[in-house]
């Protein structure tokens, strides 16, 4: 018998292990399908409360979707990462498993356990295949000419241009039914779990259950939002995006079949055609970047900055600054009702990903890790790869980031990407009342009469500070207020 280890691969659909594993069952061997849930491993990388409902509700569309398939289904609810493999190794062991496959991970606790599985089961006699799905071209097979992978992303997408039809690998194909083996399908470990989840964890009505849902929103949005993606993605008030991130991030869809859809609404295009789409297809491509860089680069697993001349920065660490940051009380309204949106929905527009996190970074020059960790413990479509990406990004600590002296002023982002201040009015309520111009910078007397925070920083001074750090230069104490050190944010492991 057969055995696909399901992990942020929670579909039927373009699953490389599935379809191999119930290619070999044509040949008389059936296969089973197995979860390893640990919410030990969801505290440790702060998964949050919104992403673990979407897991859980997926694990139980998968189940069904396996159903129609003759494969049972069994989540085992384990602990550390230890006992997940105990469990695993049990669970092959004592019903004859024979051959496991799997579709591998790159963050390193992920593919450590993948190694340690795979020697436990090897030592047992058993065979085990492992795939990539997570990028359309496997990392390690678009490099530079020493081997090393690009550092710069207009070099890596150059290259992932030129040999995209070398390298994308194919879609598999979705398996046919199988003879019913001797086993049934087992999710009473979801139960607990979901009895447990905080009740604003549910947001079905804002994120679709099921693979058929989800492969409708991106047939939706590539006949329709995609062809205006170019000019209308940074405006956060436009529902312009195509919301397909959490799934993304779980495994629901693959960046395969995302790209394959766009190429065949773009006549076959990569980098021409209609420019929306070829703006969606270049955002594609930089998931694959990332994680391309996790995979060569282990230490964006651990919490260190690529460019480790960064770490020796000053960065600071006020708790009561952070909170502000956090609870969308820094006196920036942009900022504000971004930070505000993420704590009532668990997600965040894009383009105002980029602007809080370079306020974090910049303005107040609090530890960008601080940032990436909260990001994670509040986001449905929460990505190691992409998160940390986006957070070194801002903090000019990694690859091609952006220029330490490059400094995003929120308020002409906001006056640029949120012109009548509609997206604002939505989450910063007591701003509702004022005009288009001043509810991007309300003046003193209009936040003391709405009772709204006054600016936590001057922008001014802050980027001047920030500069003078990355440059090396001395700064005067006073000028560090009101954000001087205090005690530490712990980070996940």
């Amino acid at each position: 018998m057969n055995a696909v280890w399901f992990k942020r691969d929670l579909r039927v659909y373009d699953n490389p292990a599935l379809h191999h594993a119930m290619t070999a069952s044509l040949n008389g061997e059936p296969t089973i399908g197995v979860f390893c849930l640990s919410e030990w491993e969801w505290d440790k990388h702060q998964v949050s409360p919104a992403q673990r409902s979407l897991i859980v509700k997926h694990l139980r569309t998968l189940a069904a979707s396996l159903n129609h398939l003759n494969v049972p289904f069994v989540v085992l609810k384990t602990s550390t990462f230890e006992n997940t493999a105990n469990s695993l190794e049990e669970l092959v062991i004592s019903n004859g498993i024979t051959h496991v496959y799997f579709n591998r991970q790159y963050e390193v606790n992920e593919s450590t356990l993948e190694t340690q599985i795979q020697n436990k089961l090897i030592a047992q006699g058993v065979q085990c295949s492992g795939f990539d799905d997570q990028c359309v071209v496997a990392p390690g097979q678009i490099t530079n000419k020493q081997g090393e992978c690009f550092k710069v992303y207009t070099a890596f997408k150059r290259s992932y241009f030129e040999r995209f039809y070398d390298l994308a690998r194919p879609i598999a194909s979705l398996p046919q039914s199988q003879t019913l083996p001797n086993l049934q399908t087992d999710l009473k470990a979801l139960d607990a779990i979901e009895a447990g989840l905080p009740e604003h964890s549910n947001r079905d009505a804002s994120w679709p259950i099921g693979e058929e849902a989800v492969h409708q929103m991106l047939n939706d949005f590539v006949d329709d939002k995609a062809r205006h993606y170019q000019e209308n993605r940074d405006y956060p008030n436009l529902a312009a995006t195509s919301g397909l991130s959490p799934y993304l991030a779980i495994g629901v869809l693959t960046t395969r079949q995302c790209v394959q859809v766009a190429l065949n609404a773009n006549n076959g295009q990569l980098d021409a055609g209609n420019p929306g789409l070829e703006s969606w297809i270049n955002e594609l491509i930089w998931r694959d970047f990332y994680r391309h860089l996790m995979f060569f680069y282990p230490k964006l697993s651990k919490h260190k900055a690529f460019k480790d001349e960064t770490d020796q920065l000053p960065w600071q660490h006020d708790e009561r600054a952070f909170k502000q940051w956090c609870d969308g009380q820094t006196g920036f309204p942009i900022v504000d009702a971004a930070m505000r949106q993420l704590n009532q929905t668990g997600w965040m527009h894009n383009r105002l990903r980029m602007i809080v996190a370079m306020f974090l970074t910049k303005d107040l020059f609090i530890d960008w890790r601080w940032g990436e960790a909260y990001f994670m413990s509040k986001l449905v479509d929460g990505d190691l790869a992409s998160n940390n990406g986006g957070w070194q990004w801002s903090a000019s600590t990694g690859v091609d980031a952006a220029p330490y002296f490059r400094i995003f002023n929120p308020t002409r982002q906001s006056e640029r990407f949120d012109p009548d201040g509609d997206f604002i009015r939505q989450y910063v309520p007591e701003l509702a009342s004022l005009n288009a111009k001043s509810i991007h910078n309300p003046s003193s007397q209009q936040r003391h009469n709405l009772g709204y925070a006054y600016p936590m920083v001057d922008h001014k001074t802050a980027t001047q500070r920030t500069k003078a750090w990355f440059k090396g230069e001395s700064v005067h104490e006073q000028e560090l207020m009101p954000m001087m050190p205090s005690k530490s944010y712990e980070l996940p492991l």
